[in-house]
């Protein structure tokens, strides 16, 4: 089996964004850095997925914070995605890519783990794919009750009796991927 490891969005764009302060994890680099170490002395691909919209503030290329978050960079002959929907795989190549060099299984993380990171998760599947989503390499916001704005400041985040913890977030991630679409882990099982 081979496996790649597909680290989603975990850039400078969501630091721009009035609701960073409420992270669940602020150092999220630091534990997909320890993914990603972990898989480049196994051998195993690593492909870094960036969301890129032109006019979506932070999101616009133009705004120079489509980048990987300090603490990580990629090596020569890891290839970068770019997307312009949730899933990594609809506005890309990357089906194709993972193809072609033989993967059978993805490990999911990154930043919005409901969002992006859960949605790259079940496309995967759909497609045929093994998937493991690294719950220590996720991070997320808070959720505000539906119906309200989806961009809120952190306070107001961290303020509302209504909005759904972050912690609370990724563990109901958990519960509607694992078994359907993916097999929950750590970064160390992930790795073994």
């Amino acid at each position: 089996m081979t496996r790649a490891h597909l680290i989603i969005d975990v850039q400078e764009s969501f630091r721009a964004l009035p609701s960073w302060g409420a992270i669940s994890d602020p150092e999220i680099a630091k534990s997909v850095g320890r993914l990603v170490d972990g898989a480049r002395e196994r051998g195993e691909l690593v492909v870094w997925v960036l969301h890129a919209v032109p006019g979506l503030g932070p999101f616009d290329p133009a705004s120079g914070l489509v980048k990987l978050l300090d603490g990580l960079e990629v090596r020569e002959g890891e290839p970068v995605v770019h997307k312009s929907a949730h899933n990594a795989f609809t506005t890309t190549g990357l089906q194709r890519l993972l193809t072609q060099f033989g993967v059978t299984e993805v490990s999911v993380s990154g930043i919005r783990a409901e969002q992006c990171v859960e949605t790259t998760a079940r496309v995967a599947a759909d497609l045929g794919f093994g998937v493991l989503f690294v719950r220590d390499a996720v991070a997320t916001h808070p959720l505000g009750a539906p119906g309200g704005p989806v961009e809120r400041s952190a306070e107001d985040l961290l303020a509302d009796p209504e909005a759904l913890p972050a912690a609370e977030v990724i563990r109901r991630t958990e519960y509607a991927l694992s078994g359907r679409f993916a097999r929950i882990v750590t970064v160390d099982e992930a790795l073994d």
